[in-house]
């Protein structure tokens, strides 16, 4: 069961990557003009990416200073995931093994 968890969570995070790519490149295509969002599909998805990766984004963008028209958000959020899927890696293997060491290798 415990095995069954952890693996979810390494997915869900996984996921989660993956939509904040798919987000940052849709905004990017939306500010060259590549997509218009006045296509209800099209503001459909923006919408939804918006929605999905705006409260993880939203706290970042506070913490971080301006840099004019450049959003490191999103790559400050990828570092983020990649970092908690590790930690969560960890935790597992100390859990399963039942010893400390897995946690400060």
């Amino acid at each position: 069961m415990l095995t069954i968890l952890f693996n979810l969570a390494e997915e869900l995070l996984s996921l989660y990557r993956w939509v904040v790519i798919l987000a940052a490149l849709f905004s990017m295509l939306v500010s060259f003009g590549v997509l218009d969002t006045r296509n209800r599909f099209v503001w459909m998805i923006g919408d939804f990416l918006f929605r999905i990766t705006e409260p993880a984004l939203r706290p970042i963008r506070n913490a971080l200073p301006s840099f004019g028209n450049l959003d490191i958000s999103p790559i400050a959020l990828l570092l983020i995931l990649y970092v908690a899927q590790g930690l969560l890696e960890r935790i597992y293997i100390a859990i399963v093994t039942g010893s400390l060491s897995g946690l400060l290798i």
